[in-house]
């Protein structure tokens, strides 16, 4: 148990039948915008392991409390249907120490960055956009947030918040795929960089020039974005060798 802190449960919000949002008191657990913390409760009684433990992004910015993660119910999963139900006050155990590289600070500045997420991949975003440090490094930010249902294009106050402060830096395109929306584009990430809707919308060029790509979600939008981008020139990021494309595989 040494490696993990207990916290409390602040309070939980249900945005849909199986997407929530969990709010946990732990202070002494810190992190660098876009890092995961490892969300935990005892096993049952008789499973193998002690501690159920599953990694989770951090939603809310370093300098913010409580801490914030947003997940989907995996039915019959060890861990998330059981995090669903935690009322506030309800003991929850965090991994000791923030882990991950996708972070703002680890991206070569650029003129441009794209935030490119489906589903709860949108949660690192959120902590990267209300972070000072993200604004220092890259003059415009581009957030994509490709969704199934229109009821999935959730934290709309915190992006309104965001885009209050940084006006004409800041531009957020929905995404939906399975629904006609208002103001959304329709469709799937890759080919809406592949037809141009999707610079077209955001009023900005996506190119090895100018642009780093950040990208967060299911391994399918990741695998197809990465070589859409491709053929633009952009190649993945390393520290040892420097690129234009960053991934986090996230559902």
């Amino acid at each position: 148990m040494a490696a993990w802190v207990e916290g409390r449960v602040a309070g939980r919000r249900q945005w849909t039948h199986d997407l929530y949002s969990l709010y946990v008191d732990a202070p002494e657990v810190t992190f660098v915008a876009g890092q995961f913390a490892r969300l935990g409760l005892p096993g049952e009684p008789g499973a193998a392991e002690a501690m159920i433990g599953r990694p989770y992004s951090f939603v809310n910015p370093p300098h913010a409390s409580p801490h914030e993660f947003y997940f989907i119910v995996v039915a019959g999963g060890p861990l998330s249907p059981r995090l669903a139900a935690l009322d506030a006050g309800a003991p929850i155990w965090l991994g000791a120490r923030a882990n991950g590289f996708f972070s703002a600070s680890e991206v070569p500045p650029a003129e441009v960055l794209w935030c490119l997420a489906t589903g709860t991949g949108i949660g690192p975003f959120l902590s990267m956009l209300r972070t000072p440090d993200t604004w220092a490094r890259f003059p415009r930010v581009v957030l994509v947030h490709a969704v199934r249902r229109s009821i999935e294009l959730t934290y709309q106050d915190a992006l309104a918040g965001i885009a209050a402060e940084r006006g004409d830096a800041f531009r957020y395109v929905p995404m939906v795929s399975r629904e006609a929306h208002p103001g959304a584009l329709a469709g799937r990430i890759p080919a809406a960089i592949d037809d141009g809707r999707l610079e077209a919308r955001a009023g900005v060029a996506l190119t090895v020039g100018n642009s780093h790509a950040m990208l967060c979600g299911n391994p399918a939008m990741v695998e197809d974005t990465q070589q859409t981008l491709a053929q633009r020139g952009m190649r993945r990021h390393r520290r040892r060798e420097p690129g234009h494309v960053t991934v986090e595989t996230y559902w």
